[in-house]
């Protein structure tokens, strides 16, 4: 019998503004606005020996929440990858940082709760 593939997920939370400058006219998304972001990062894997997990749950947290202090109470749009700040650039950008630590990175998840939106990245 194989060993069983697992996905463990984190998440972590952060505030942050943002503005759309190509944004149709007739939207409120060209004014600078801000939101409520929370983001999930899920590695998926095999359980690896000596412990028999796919990865350590407090190095993917502490991972995560160094991430999302880097955005949290900033303007997005000033952060180099973030100039068009959409949900799908955000998950990028978490994705850029954390795949070197954690190659089984395998999905991304940005949302904003409570206007329930949310961008999901599959790696």
């Amino acid at each position: 019998m194989t060993s069983p593939t697992f996905e463990i997920t984190k998440a972590a939370t952060f505030d942050a503004a943002h503005y759309f400058a190509d944004g149709p006219d007739h939207r409120p998304y060209r004014n600078l606005h801000g939101h409520s972001f929370r983001v999930e990062a899920t590695v998926r894997g095999r359980p690896q020996e000596p412990v028999g997990w796919v990865a350590d749950l407090a190095d993917l947290e502490s991972s995560l929440k160094g991430v999302a202090a880097e955005l949290d109470h900033g303007l997005l749009n000033e952060k180099p990858g973030l100039e068009r700040p959409t949900l799908e650039h955000i998950c990028l950008y978490f994705a850029e940082r954390l795949r070197p630590a954690f190659p089984g990175l395998s999905r991304v998840v940005v949302s904003r709760p409570t206007i329930g939106e949310s961008c999901a990245l599959s790696l």
